[in-house]
């Protein structure tokens, strides 16, 4: 880990000496001008990029109380690094550079703004006398607004800080409206400048990330979010951001970030898992050339190759983003995250393993997942193996439950569901989970990668038709018994889907629902289960039987395990099929 400051030093202290050789050329001054400042940030980014990351800051701390784009640049670096690590002192140090960094922004502001008072920043005459520097000042202001929002949120479980951190958003979300505006109003003048095209480029990121994630949310959360002043258009969100990916300003990089997130990540995981990895390609690729041995670049292509079901090209680019530095061992993490996933998908239990136990020992992002993940596997390995290891399967699942975290004083969802799996193991007489890293995988919607290989699939639903067998054959059936079934039908329905036994994956679904009466604990398997029927039927073109199921997944159950997660994945089927939010409950 880089070591940091937390941008709260006076300048001129025995830190700076350090850097006196690398700024000897620059003449000192009380201030620097946007041309110079966007001149060294887009040094500072391509060191970032490179794997510099120490380098990067040293560039950027000098004139982090003097610079907005310093001060922005700064904090951000120093807020990423607080959100891989989770650690409470890198959170406060986080919060800390973007206090300063939003004092920094506000000296350079206009004086009176709409989110500040009733008279307008964007009336034609006000936008005649707004300055360059007073433009930048409230995109800067913006940006860094959200990433203070976004890091409360997580800082602790107090509601305030829960309330303080959404009003915060909002302000930065009128601000950025605000700048749109100024956008629209100089579009035809003829002395546009570099300076110009970064405003351009931030309000393109601040407009098109606001639409993209909030069109995410289920249709009842986006009405009322309308209604106090917030939109949610999934199209003006995605151009906008492919406007300012396609620009050269310093934010290109981060709205092709934003992309790379949507289609790797978030149309995985609260969509129906349908990315588009064409895009992610062609804006990946130009980075890649430019930056053949950066991190997280690389870190991009691996997931891309994940997505594609090319695991063995993934899991070799995965070792390479770790191989590539050592200062941000939270890269690494997420790498063991996916590699883990890339093991579990071809059943290499003992890899897959390995990547778990390094992620329970090293990070602090969720240890409660990690733990059980790290048990769930090694419920799958075979019994010789298992010894080997040395674990106590029964002893890690027993402590899930005392790892859980809160985070705005609610839990998190994925932990939820982990503890109320492990809480079979309570009892002295446990009850084991039946292919538990398996229905792990279909919670983070894995099995849509996995569709993309036949073979691995097929190996899958050999597993699954095993346990199946083993569970039919035992002679004394636990309390949890039709759960047990039920859940492995679901799994095996996926199975039998994506190898193109349509017919047969149906029938596995519908015994699912048949048995809903019966089911005692795992009452999340009948609405995602009507779910998937509901995009089965979608694959088959029977889109109003298609609508039909997942409404009644959608309106029909309540207070059951990934609720919310559900909910995201209904949204976005029922926009794939153009049935507008307004049209349900």
């Amino acid at each position: 880990m880089a070591s940091v400051g937390n941008g709260t030093e006076e300048s001129g202290g025995g830190e700076e000496e350090n850097f006196e050789d690398a700024y000897e050329n620059i003449p000192m001054a009380s201030k620097m001008d946007i041309k110079c400042a966007l001149e060294e940030c887009s040094m500072a980014l391509n060191l970032f990029l490179n794997n510099k990351f120490s380098e990067a800051l040293e560039i950027l701390r000098p004139w982090s109380k003097d610079s907005m784009y310093h001060a922005l640049g700064y904090s951000t670096i120093l807020v990423m690094q607080a959100a891989m690590t989770f650690e409470q002192q890198d959170i406060q140090m986080g919060i800390s550079a973007m206090k300063e960094a939003l004092q920094t922004c506000q000296r350079f502001r206009k004086r009176s703004t709409v989110v500040e008072s009733l008279s307008s920043l964007v009336s034609k005459q006000s936008v005649d006398q707004l300055s360059e520097e007073e433009m930048h000042a409230e995109i800067c202001y913006a940006e860094c607004l959200l990433q203070k929002a976004g890091l409360i949120f997580v800082q602790d479980e107090n509601m305030i800080n829960f309330i303080k951190g959404g009003l915060k958003i909002r302000t930065s979300y009128q601000i950025y409206k605000e700048c749109h505006q100024v956008l629209q109003m100089t579009q035809g003048n003829k002395s546009k400048n570099e300076t110009y095209y970064q405003f351009e480029g931030g309000v393109k990121l601040g407009i098109g990330a606001f639409n993209l994630m909030l069109s995410l949310l289920p249709g009842r959360i986006l009405r009322l979010l309308e209604f106090i002043g917030f939109s949610g258009n999934r199209e003006l969100g995605l151009s906008q951001l492919r406007e300012g990916a396609s620009g050269s300003s310093l934010r290109a990089i981060l709205c092709t970030f934003t992309l790379l997130v949507y289609h790797t990540y978030i149309s995985l995981i609260l969509g129906t898992g349908e990315a588009n990895f064409q895009e992610a390609d062609s804006l990946l690729e130009p980075y890649l050339q430019k930056f053949p041995n950066g991190s997280i670049i690389l870190f991009y292509a691996a997931r891309i190759d994940t997505l594609k079901g090319n695991l063995e090209k993934a899991q070799l680019r995965f070792q390479e983003c770790i191989t590539a530095q050592e200062q941000w061992k939270q890269i690494h993490h997420l790498c063991y995250w996916e590699l883990m996933w890339c093991y579990t998908f071809q059943q290499n239990w003992l890899q897959a393993y390995r990547y778990a136990d390094l992620l329970s020992k090293e990070s602090r992002w969720s240890k409660a997942i990690y733990v059980f993940q790290k048990a769930a596997i090694l419920c799958m390995l075979p019994e010789d193996d298992l010894k080997r290891t040395g674990e106590d399967v029964v002893s890690l699942f027993r402590q899930v439950e005392g790892l859980k975290q809160r985070i705005s004083g609610k839990s998190i969802p994925t932990e939820k569901f982990a503890v109320r799996k492990a809480r079979r193991y309570a009892s002295p007489q446990p009850v084991k989970l039946i292919l538990p890293a398996l229905e792990m995988m279909y919670v983070w919607n894995g099995f849509a990668i996995v569709g993309k290989r036949a073979d691995l699939t097929e190996n899958l639903l050999v597993t699954i038709e095993k346990e199946e067998a083993a569970l039919e054959n035992e002679t004394n059936h636990s309390e949890y018994y039709v759960d047990d079934v039920c859940m492995l039908q679901l799994l095996k329905g996926l199975c039998l889907k994506y190898l193109g036994r349509l017919m047969q994956a149906e029938l596995c679904f519908n015994k699912v629902i048949q048995s809903e009466k019966q089911i005692k604990y795992d009452s999340y398997l009948a609405p995602f289960t009507l779910y998937e029927l509901g995009l089965l039927y979608k694959q088959q073109d029977e889109r109003e039987k298609a609508i039909r199921y997942i409404e009644t997944a959608k309106n029909n159950y309540k207070e059951y395990s990934m609720e919310s997660r559900l909910h995201f994945r209904i949204h976005a089927a029922l926009d794939s099929m153009n049935v507008s939010s307004a049209s349900t409950p």
